[in-house]
């Protein structure tokens, strides 16, 4: 979990980069790439930090089930 915060947080620094250099040399498909970069990053975070709550959830859930 902790590699994969790290990464995320690095693919974030370096998609908000490249959203930077995007919109600062007005090339719209580069600023663009850069945003869903950073969308992507952020969900990826998400994700990472929530992972034990998910598999807590899931698991208390299969456990009602049988």
């Amino acid at each position: 979990m902790t590699v994969g915060l790290v990464l995320a947080v690095l693919a974030l620094i370096v998609s908000a980069i490249v959203w930077a250099l995007g919109a600062n040399s007005s090339n719209p498909h580069l600023a663009g790439r850069g945003k869903l970069g950073v969308l992507i990053a952020l969900g990826a975070a998400v994700v990472c930090g929530a992972s034990v709550t998910l598999v807590n959830f899931f698991w208390n859930v299969g456990q009602q089930v049988s």
